[in-house]
């Protein structure tokens, strides 16, 4: 009894002789020397990371002043760890040639880790129509969760504690982007790739190459994965891609049950 009463003691007058300042100071994360080989990728990671100019340019500066940010892992079982904020950095690092980046470790939730992550990579200049739609898909899933509520995909689940808003208007102000913005946004994820990499053609303009805006790209993501393939199969023949009135129109005969190739055909000849 007497000694933990001495240790309670101690750790009393440690509390007595240091200040607030420096108590928060120590209970604060510290930025990490993390192996890069120890550092696995986010799982799905909605976000593309490209080897343009910009993450060229991003490495010379890697090269010359070091990470000035540090990167936001989380450590998972056998001593290795999940990045969750940082991804372009980590590749900067690697065709730097650097064998660590810089860290902040957080112990995090899989909902916690999964918000972090969407957040940190919307501030972004350019994004594509593929990466917001699953990153919003996913933030709006790990918001539900972290609520203790299911969330059904494209649904407007009202939330109790959001005070009275829907998950989807709360991302919305988080965003930027309109309620209504973001319900096309995620429908894109219904896409198959190949026509989801159309959409996003629409933002990298490679020559070439056929482009889908957003508008009849969400009429187009009603269409069975099957329909899809047929209409992409069509594009490629042809060389051209619907217009909204003509994915409308697709969008219908599908709802009926009566799209098929020789309509699709059809309704891409007028």
């Amino acid at each position: 009894m007497a000694k933990n009463s001495a240790q309670g003691l101690l750790t009393t007058l440690d509390d007595l002789f240091s200040t607030q300042e420096e108590r928060e100071v120590a209970s604060q994360p510290r930025v990490q020397e993390i192996s890069i080989d120890l550092i696995d990728e986010f799982p799905n990671h909605p976000f593309k990371v490209r080897m343009d100019e910009s993450m060229m340019e991003m490495a010379d500066s890697v090269k010359q002043h070091g990470i000035l940010v540090p990167a936001i892992i989380r450590p998972k079982e056998g001593g290795r760890f999940e990045m969750v904020a940082g991804h372009r950095r980590m590749t900067a690092c690697m065709i730097a040639e650097k064998e660590e980046i810089p860290c902040i470790v957080r112990d995090l939730t899989d909902e916690e880790a999964t918000i972090i992550m969407v957040d940190s990579n919307l501030q972004r200049e350019q994004l594509l129509p593929s990466e917001k739609a699953f990153a919003y898909k996913m933030k709006l899933e790990a918001t539900r969760r972290k609520a203790g509520r299911p969330g059904k995909e494209n649904s407007a689940t009202l939330l109790q504690n959001f005070n009275g808003k829907t998950s989807r208007e709360l991302l919305a102000e988080q965003s930027g982007e309109s309620h209504e913005q973001i319900r096309k946004y995620i429908r894109l994820t219904n896409l198959i790739p190949e026509l989801l990499d159309l959409v996003d053609n629409s933002v990298l303009k490679e020559k070439d190459k056929l482009q889908i805006a957003l508008r009849p790209a969400v009429e187009l993501s009603y269409l069975t994965q099957q329909e899809q393939r047929d209409l992409h199969e069509t594009m490629l023949t042809e060389d051209c891609t619907p217009s909204h009135v003509q994915a409308i129109k697709m969008r219908k005969f599908s709802e009926e049950g009566r799209l098929n190739m020789d309509v699709i055909f059809s309704i891409m000849q007028e």
